[in-house]
């Protein structure tokens, strides 16, 4: 794509070129998703190790090699788009990656299943990394491998850890941090399986994938996945090939890429199941994940804010724990990243006037999970893409019912004259709510002068 694109800035081209690596489909099938379908469907013909030549191995050992670099190459792409130097920069960056990774996804129509199930794995690894670091300064972590690195921080030195000890940190980053993001991104891998594309498209291969799966179906293809995400994992991947120059590196090698693989395979048994172990680091970004880029055909749009009456609901039947899923609230609060909040703008004196305005979700970290940071998208009833970030509170967003009933006392008149202000054509008028509980902020978004909601503002009001 042309660096000059009249429709998208650098950094949306990025996001756009990321989800294509993980989750594309081309004719060069080198996508994340390709190479372990190709895998899936040459390992039924595929002899036993024992049965090779020479050769033979060695030709596998290459494949395995660069389905790992390709994979490992990914990994470090993300981590330069989600992470910065201070936590409060990654924080940003993180945010910014999940907010366009929502803005850019239809939120309506036939190809919200298909696109959210292609920009699933990548959101979840984003969420993966940023609940680790949660639960790293809240001391909820007692895996050995992250202990290691973080048991002896103080949250402010965990904060900097980047600036202050970076060579220690770019072993985490690679013993830890990357083992997570590869679990993330393989954890469905298995439901391309041949097996389980059968349950999912039937027999003859005309069956919506999307489609609501009886019981029996959904545990076989469950088990499929779980199995062959393994397999993949151990078989299509295996460890990349040494280079080095000593024996003792080449001993400390071997030791690092055993603890990864013994990392990311025990995130993947545990995500099943995970009770309070570490299993919650994947499952729960999952959960999340799966209402957020929905692909059900009851996905709606105005329902994604009660994402964690899901999530509660889970902790309550032991699915998951609740000591996690309180974690995530606190950094996402009830708002996804990139949602569009509909709020009551308060007047020079203090006063609720009589109009509402857009905002769009844009930072994690809010003070009050119910009132997210916003920046807005209209003044005075006119689209502008130079806003400033502010807070909106529940008593402003008409999401809330007590809210709305407030701008019920309008005249259909002058909401209508509200709805022309903030539409673009008399059809789509028509066939809005007078009383907008939320907007869909994409045709805004797809604007390349209005990508730029998380550039630093001089002040928040």
């Amino acid at each position: 794509m042309a660096n000059d694109s009249p429709t998208q800035t650098h950094y949306t081209r990025q996001v756009h070129q990321l989800i294509d690596r993980i989750y594309g489909r081309s004719s060069q099938k080198d996508s994340v998703l390709e190479r372990a379908i190709s895998f899936f469907e040459h390992d039924v013909f595929r002899p036993s190790n024992e049965e090779l030549s020479e050769n033979e191995r060695e030709l596998q050992r290459l494949e395995q090699t660069d389905r790992h670099s390709n994979l490992l190459k990914i990994c470090m792409d993300i981590l330069e788009l989600a992470e910065g130097d201070s936590f409060e920069e990654t924080n940003r960056r993180s945010a910014q990656f999940l907010g366009t990774i929502q803005l850019i996804s239809p939120t309506e129509g036939k190809k919200v299943a298909l696109n959210n199930e292609t920009c699933k794995s990548l959101y979840k690894a984003i969420l993966c990394l940023r609940l680790l670091d949660r639960l790293v300064l809240d001391k909820q972590v007692q895996e050995k491998n992250i202990l290691a690195f973080t048991e002896e921080l103080t949250p402010t030195e965990y904060c900097t850890f980047a600036k202050g000890d970076p060579v220690t940190y770019q072993e985490f980053v690679h013993q830890v941090k990357v083992p997570l993001i590869m679990a993330a991104l393989l954890q469905d891998v298995g439901n391309y399986h041949p097996k389980a594309q059968e349950i999912l498209c039937g027999k003859d291969g005309q069956e919506s994938p999307f489609r609501v799966l009886d019981v029996e179906q959904r545990k076989e293809l469950l088990q499929i996945n779980y199995r062959e995400t393994l397999k993949y994992f151990i078989q299509g991947l295996g460890t990349p090939i040494f280079v080095g120059n000593t024996k003792a590196e080449r001993d400390k090698y071997l030791i690092d890429e055993q603890e990864k693989s013994d990392f990311i395979k025990k995130l993947l048994k545990t995500s099943v199941n995970p009770k309070k172990s570490i299993g919650n680091l994947l499952k729960i970004p999952q959960i999340y994940t799966s209402i957020i880029m929905s692909t059900k055909d009851s996905y709606n749009y105005k329902l994604l804010p009660q994402v964690f009456q899901v999530l509660n609901k889970n902790a309550e039947i032991g699915a998951c724990s609740k000591v996690v899923v309180d974690a995530l609230y606190q950094i996402t609060g009830m708002f996804p990243q990139g949602y569009g909040i509909v709020y009551m703008p308060i007047d020079d004196f203090g006063e609720q006037g009589d109009c509402y305005e857009y905002a769009i979700v844009n930072s994690f970290y809010p003070k009050n999970p119910e009132q997210p940071i916003c920046r807005m998208a209209t003044r005075k009833l006119s689209f502008i893409g130079y806003g400033q970030n502010i807070t909106i509170t529940k008593q402003s967003n008409l999401y809330f019912t007590q809210t709305a009933k407030k701008l019920a006392k309008l005249s259909k008149e002058r909401l209508h004259e509200i709805l022309e202000l903030l539409t673009s054509n008399f059809q789509e008028r028509k066939e809005l709510d007078l009383l907008p509980r939320c907007w869909h902020a994409n045709e805004f978004f797809s604007v390349k002068a209005n990508q730029k909601l998380w550039n630093k503002v001089e002040k928040s009001i």
